[in-house]
This record gives structure tokens, C-alpha cells and sequence, in this order.
């Protein structure tokens, strides 16, 4: 795609999850259907990697935090959202029902993206071709680290979160909803403070989220029988997390400017391998240790995240 105008792009990645929702809901076969569900991937692992550059392109380089932040923001809603009513729905209508509502709102998402964005003509890069040459750089190198540490410190947590609810804080189901919803409100909000600290405050703020991540997945342990302290808690988890992707964004703009869409592939790899082996490492710990030395695992991972973006602002400064 590397001649091929960014509009008609991140239209066939709209396109791309229209077909996976139609293909998931009518798969006859289980194999039919992981092809669906690797279309999905396609769609919004390219949609995530291209989104910083296209930011970039849309809005002034002041104003790069703001966009990001608008993103990031609607992203937290949708999140916040999406649970909730795929669970209603599929109680009506069923699983396949659920999934094919994805295909009318990825519709819509395609007709807006054709209207409203402007014809985005590719851009020969000024740096690398090859996306791993990126890792050469030391102050890349150690900013994809600390994302890969605060991923794999942030998913270890939360993945493992309704259990820990359901039987250290042994909160009913409804209260485990709120405490969904109230978390997602928070993240909108964080997307919103943080875009206005990153202009002057940017490596502040990188290193800031994971160190505060950590005291709170840390006062989970102390604390989680505690549903007050834990609901408290939890909401600052949702305020920073949410954040961390807007502050990254911002550090990949001002890093990397000529090879925005090669390091936003980058990131984007790093953030998934991240999920897998947080989640992975933290599932094995949880069923072999207990829910604790899992939390243990993120607060440990998301100390060494801060101290690598220590590390790559140091680096920047050289």
C-alpha cells in the first residue's frame, strides 16, 4: 500500500471488517469463523497503525496531542460501550446477531471516512524502508521497550480483573458493571488531561503513567478486599491507562516524523505482543501462585516501563 492514497487505505480497512462481521455471523464452521475473527485483526491492527501518521497529516504538529487524544478518547467510549450492549444483545438475539451488528457501524464508519477525510496521497519516506532498521535507533529501541513493559504490566492486570473482583472484592454482578463503566469514564477524561500536558510535559507523562500504575496494582494487593479503596483505585487505573497510548502517540510524532507509519507498525506489533505474553504470563501465574503474584507481575513489569521511559528521554537528550 505503499503507493496507494491513505484515504482509499483506511476505507478497505472499514471494508475489511464489514466483510469479517458478515463472514463470523453466517460461518457455518468454527474454521470458517477464525477467518473472520483474522480479518477483524487485519482491519484494526492497520487501522491502529497507520492512526498517529494520518493524525499527523490532519492537524497542525501543536495540536498532535489534541488528535491523538480525540482518537484515544473515542476509542475509550466505544470501549466502554461495546461490552455492555454485545452482552444485552447477544442474550436477544444470540452470539450471531451481536457480531453482525459490527457490520452497519463499520459501514457507517466506512461512508464517513470516504466523506469527511481529505484524499491523503502517500508520502515517500525520508528514513527507513525497513520498519526493524527503526530499532537501531537507541532512542526508539528504548521507547518500544517501555511500551512493551507497560502493555505487558497493564494486560496482565486487567485481563485478570473480573476474577479478582468476583472473588477477593466479591462484588456482585452489577457493581462489577459499574465499576466497568466507571473505569472507561475515567479513561475518557485522562485522554482529555493529558493531551493538555504533553505539548511541554511529554516524558513527564510517559514515565509518570506506568510508575502510578504500578502503586495502584500494588494497593490492589494491600487492599483488594476493600471495594470502596478498590473502586477508587480502579478509577485511577482507568484515568492513566487509557492515557498511555495518547502520550506514545505523541512520543512516536516528535521521534520519528519521516517514518510515522513505519514506527506506528511498529508500535502497534509491539503493543500486541505485549497483550499476549501480559495476558499469557499472567493467566500461568494467577492459576499456578494465585490472583496476587499476577498483580505482583504488572506492578514489576509497569516499574521497569517507567524506568526505560527514564531511559528514553536520557536517550533523546544525547
Amino acid at each position: 500500500t505503499r503507493r496507494v492514497d491513505r484515504r482509499l487505505v483506511l476505507a478497505s480497512f472499514s471494508a475489511t471488517l464489514v466483510i469479517s462481521g458478515t463472514i463470523v455471523t453466517f460461518a457455518p464452521n468454527y474454521l470458517v469463523l477464525m477467518v473472520g475473527r483474522a480479518l477483524l485483526g487485519i482491519a484494526i491492527g492497520g487501522f491502529w497503525s497507520m492512526s498517529t501518521s494520518i493524525v499527523m497529516r490532519l492537524v497542525p504538529p501543536d495540536s498532535v496531542p489534541k488528535g491523538l487524544a480525540m482518537l484515544n478518547a473515542g476509542n475509550a467510549i466505544a470501549a466502554t460501550i461495546a461490552a455492555p450492549l454485545g452482552s444485552l444483545l447477544g442474550s436477544y438475539i444470540g452470539w450471531r446477531g451481536a457480531f453482525f451488528a459490527v457490520v452497519p457501524l463499520a459501514l457507517l464508519a466506512l461512508v464517513w471516512q470516504w466523506i469527511s477525510l481529505p484524499s491523503l496521497p502517500p508520502r515517500s519516506s525520508k528514513g527507513s524502508s525497513n520498519v526493524f532498521r527503526l530499532l537501531l535507533r537507541p532512542p526508539v529501541a528504548i521507547g518500544m521497550a517501555s511500551i512493551m513493559l507497560l502493555f505487558m504490566g497493564q494486560f496482565a492486570l486487567f485481563t485478570y480483573l473480573r476474577p479478582f473482583l468476583e472473588t477477593v472484592t466479591a462484588v456482585s454482578i452489577s457493581t462489577l458493571s459499574l465499576l466497568l463503566l466507571l473505569m472507561g469514564l475515567a479513561g475518557v477524561a485522562g485522554t482529555t488531561i493529558v493531551s493538555r500536558l504533553l505539548q511541554k510535559r511529554l516524558f513527564v507523562i510517559l514515565a509518570g503513567i506506568p510508575l502510578i500504575m504500578a502503586v495502584i496494582a500494588l494497593g490492589l494487593i494491600a487492599f483488594g478486599s476493600s471495594s470502596t479503596i478498590t473502586a477508587m483505585l480502579l478509577v485511577g487505573w482507568g484515568l492513566f491507562s487509557t492515557a498511555a497510548p495518547v502520550g506514545w502517540g505523541t512520543w512516536l510524532s516528535r521521534t520519528m516524523p519521516d517514518d510515522a507509519e513505519a514506527g506506528g507498525g511498529l508500535q502497534v506489533a509491539t503493543i500486541q505482543l505485549a497483550i499476549t505474553l501480559g495476558a499469557s504470563v499472567g493467566g500461568v501465574l494467577f492459576d499456578g501462585y494465585g490472583w496476587w503474584t499476577t498483580f505482583l507481575l504488572a506492578a514489576g513489569l509497569l516499574f521497569g516501563a517507567f524506568l526505560l521511559a527514564i531511559a528514553a528521554w536520557r536517550s533523546t537528550r544525547r
